[in-house]
């Protein structure tokens, strides 16, 4: 019996969504230089009025104040998230009327005037603005997701998930590496020192554009797409109303046990990301604070933990069949519980290590299987939407987890917030096998 051969597409989309993240996660260990640059020549007072806001939170929780830059990072973040919040359904939804190659464009070419605006951000009202840009110009990933969708089948769709899965992985190896040469090369430097980075980045954004544009072919003909932009745009602006978010109401068409499937599956995902991007936040307060770790140390021990990440999906997820798609999505959700337990325990960095080797495997598990088993519900008209949604309950609960997280951490300790969240993740394990 041959294998079903994937659709070649899946490969174009791969590679633009690697050229994406790689932009994306180059700044991610220069913002602590950034941060310090726009301090140093806020001209418009928005940088100082925001650290007021910062150090009233900072007093409230009971952070060190050597934490403000982690904190600010961590605003800055939460905003990037809630837009893609805002963003995602909109985008899909449009996508399932007009099809996906125009609006992608659209979105690659808002994330190129973003790191353009970056390049040119002599103040920090302009640094925020590009970023806000690049927020709402975000619903780049959750098309992706669609286009997999599109011009996959049942058995090859878990293959073309693993692929955005290892695209992430490897975005969040490489970029901040080339991101950490750039801090070290900047430390050297006085001046406009970030155009340099921002340029790079802008290097890459028109390197996706341009290779996008010239190797997709639209994935959505016209026959299978959607009648009414006003009524996909009535329906995905409705996502910003939180119960209709978790309700999937723009998805029509469902039958009712797999309405009810999809909304537990929602949940699911949203529960287990929110406790996740909380621990993988304050992992940088508890790395400096227990065990005094300097940022190349953080570099390298996300460097690890993306590297397991991309091994495993590339080698396991990749080539999983699309009947064990749920059990390893269990099994991974059973794997995050003692890996929360070993990092809220850890005294000795073999404890440490174990839990962060865990809390790998878990994620390259999860993610991409909970994705793929959401793939296969809606019309095809509405798989954008779908897929969308997704992203959207994601992107929310990346913006409200290490908010709640940094909460926790400096008000009861790690030990406690982390050993909470493990007992809190039962409940999607024990949901999701009841699926």
């Amino acid at each position: 019996m041959t294998q079903e051969k994937v659709n070649p597409t899946v490969y174009v989309v791969f590679i633009s969504l690697l050229l994406d993240l790689l932009a994306f996660t180059m700044i991610l260990p220069l913002l602590p230089s950034l941060l310090d640059h726009y301090k140093a020549k806020d001209t418009i007072g928005l940088y100082s009025w925001l650290s007021k806001q910062i150090v009233v939170f900072q007093e409230l929780v009971g952070a060190p104040e050597r934490f403000n830059s982690v904190l600010f990072g961590g605003f800055l973040g939460s905003m990037f998230s809630f837009l893609q919040f805002v963003a995602a359904p909109i985008v899909g939804g449009i996508s399932d009327v007009i099809g996906r190659r125009k609006v992608m464009i659209t979105c690659l070419v808002g994330v190129l005037f973003s790191y353009i605006l970056w390049a040119l951000s002599s103040n920090f009202a302009i640094f925020v603005f590009a970023r806000f840009i690049g927020g709402i110009s975000k619903g780049n990933v959750s098309l992706s997701m669609a286009i997999i969708t599109d011009i996959s089948t049942m058995k090859t769709r878990g293959i073309g998930m693993a692929l955005i899965g290892i695209a992430f992985s490897l975005g969040f190896i490489i970029g901040p590496v080339i991101g950490a040469l750039f801090a070290v090369w900047a430390k050297s430097k006085t001046g406009d020192w970030y155009i340099l980075p921002a340029l790079f980045a802008v290097f890459l954004a028109l390197s996706d554009l341009v290779f996008f544009i010239l190797f997709f072919k639209e994935t959505l003909p016209k026959e299978k797409r959607a009648n009414s932009i006003k009524e996909s745009l009535k329906n995905a602006t409705a996502l910003i109303n939180l119960k209709q978010l978790f309700d999937f109401t723009p998805v029509t068409g469902l039958n009712e046990q797999d309405f009810r499937k999809l909304k537990l599956l929602g949940i699911v995902y949203f529960v287990y990301l929110f406790i996740y991007s909380g621990l993988e936040f304050t992992l940088t307060f508890l790395t400096h604070h227990v065990f005094h770790y300097t940022s190349t140390q953080q570099g390298m021990m996300f460097f690890s933990i993306g590297l397991i990440m991309a091994l495993i999906q590339g080698g396991y997820v990749r080539k999983l069949p699309s009947n064990k798609t749920k059990k390893t999505a269990v099994n991974g959700l059973w794997l995050i519980i003692p890996s929360f337990i070993c990092v809220g325990l850890a005294s000795s960095i073999h404890l440490l290590y174990l839990g962060l080797f865990l809390f790998a495997v878990s994620t390259a598990l999860v993610v991409p299987c909970l994705m793929t088993m959401a793939s296969e519900y809606g019309s095809v008209q509405q798989k954008g939407t779908v897929m969308g949604i997704f992203r959207s309950l994601g992107a929310l609960a990346r913006a409200l987890g290490p908010i709640l997280a940094s909460v926790s951490f400096w008000s009861v300790g790690s030990t406690i917030t982390y050993l909470t969240g493990a007992v809190f993740l039962l409940w999607p394990v024990l949901k999701l096998k009841k699926y």
